[in-house]
């Protein structure tokens, strides 16, 4: 008869060595059929009838391919998780270099976006294909941090042989999943490994409090980017008198008038500006606005104008946008990189991929992840009036460019190729 399940941290805070021993033991028993002398944790146990149910193979570490460094760039852009990884570093990397661990952040669908810590430590994950780009899914390679705690959505410590794969029996892992405070989906998984000498009891316990901040840290982001939308909000709003209601990208509800609230609408995927019909209101008109939408019900929408897009560079040293859309217009003064990009956009309307910006900004096609990520906080005020791949005004907009009177005088400081040779009346 099977004895109560052992308490993994306790003993191996004492006595890491014998805790492994008898771990093995007991997955030994459980991979044989047989009944363990010492149960596995039920978290462990039941992670492990998954596997053997799902044909998970014990004895062959089996790797999936590792993802391109490009699509692991462009997943990190449009992560959400991106805008918490100075809460997870600030938690995290200071105590884990010291203890021998690194920090293991994972999307979710458990592909390894970030990868920091110990130097040394880095260099064993690599060796149990914990890379960068890595599927480390619990029905991929077993047992572990990032795949169990992703399954069963709280924290999962996996101790030396408690990983499902033996190869894996070595290393300790903590991991504690992040979710979108708004509405419980999960973002992903942050992880703290390392080999299992360096296990402390409390490790499960601090890595779960640094992802309830990083939780904490996007509600606060979110909140605050719906009262920046309802300040642009306000203005529009006040003049219409039907019903009308202005919204996020994700159809997050900043601001209504003329109607009962809610706190949120599906939005198609590709939404664009224009005439929709929308589950929550029917048909409806879709306008623009800087960091969201302006929805308004058919009944009280306008009839006829386009959006219209205004690129003001005629000023040397000031350049601003401005949207135009049947409700009212909005503008935004643009810092310089951003009037470079749009300028360039503007000029090739049939769209430019992110190394041939590279290339008009830089000279250098090969500088994509810093033009990914100015178009991503473009496209963040600009929304789906600015597509990608490739980068582009969409066409339900009608552009115009300011220039100034003298093209001499374009984007005096830009030192973009591109922007050069238009000043130097080049094509």
């Amino acid at each position: 008869m099977a004895k109560s399940p052992m308490n993994v941290a306790r003993l191996a805070a004492v006595d890491a060595a014998r805790a492994a021993r008898m771990l093995s033991e007991a997955r030994d028993a459980t991979l044989s059929g047989h009944r363990a002398r010492i149960a596995p944790r039920p978290v462990i146990e039941q992670s492990w009838g998954r596997m053997l149910r799902g044909g998970v193979d014990p004895e062959h570490d089996f790797r999936s391919g590792l993802l391109p460094l490009e699509e692991v760039r462009r997943r990190r852009e449009e992560s959400p998780l991106r805008h918490v990884l100075p809460v997870l570093r600030e938690g995290l990397l200071s105590v884990a270099d010291v203890a021998q661990h690194i920090m293991v952040v994972a999307d979710a669908d458990g592909r390894v976006l970030w990868r920091e810590g110990s130097a040394q430590v880095l260099r064993k994950a690599d060796g149990l294909g914990f890379r960068l780009g890595a599927d480390w899914r619990e029905d991929v390679v077993g047992t572990n941090g990032v795949g169990t705690a992703a399954v069963v959505r709280r924290p999962v410590q996996v101790f030396a042989a408690e990983h499902f794969v033996r190869s894996h029996a070595s290393w300790t892992c903590s991991g504690a999943p992040i979710t979108d405070p708004r509405d419980g989906r999960l973002l992903g998984v942050v992880d703290v490994s390392g080999p299992l000498e360096t296990m402390h009891p409390a490790t499960l316990a601090w890595v779960d409090s640094v992802a309830k901040l990083a939780e904490a840290r996007l509600r606060e982001l979110h909140v605050g980017s719906l009262e920046r939308l309802r300040a642009v909000a306000a203005p529009v709003l006040a003049r219409l008198g039907g019903r009308a209601l202005v919204v996020d990208a994700d159809g997050w509800t900043a601001a209504v008038t003329g109607m009962p609230y809610v706190a949120r609408v599906a939005l198609p995927k590709s939404l664009r500006p224009g005439c929709h019909w929308l589950p929550a209101l029917g048909s409806c008109t879709v306008e623009p606005l800087a960091g969201g939408w302006l929805l308004r019900t058919a009944d009280e929408a306008p009839a006829g104008d386009s959006t219209r897009i205004a690129l003001d560079l005629s000023r040397p040293h000031r350049a601003v946008l401005t949207v135009s859309a049947p409700a009212g217009s909005w503008s935004r003064e643009l810092s310089p990189r951003h009037a470079e990009l749009l300028y360039l956009l503007a000029a090739r309307p049939g769209g430019r991929g992110a190394s041939a910006l590279a290339e008009d900004l830089f000279g250098d096609a090969s500088r994509t992840v810093t033009v990914r990520a100015e178009m991503s906080r473009v496209r963040r005020y600009l929304g789906a009036l600015l597509q990608h791949r490739p980068y582009r005004f969409c066409e339900a907009a009608e552009v115009e460019v300011l220039l100034p009177g003298d093209v001499r005088e374009l984007l005096p400081r830009s030192t973009a190729p591109a922007v050069a040779r238009v000043r130097a009346g080049r094509p």
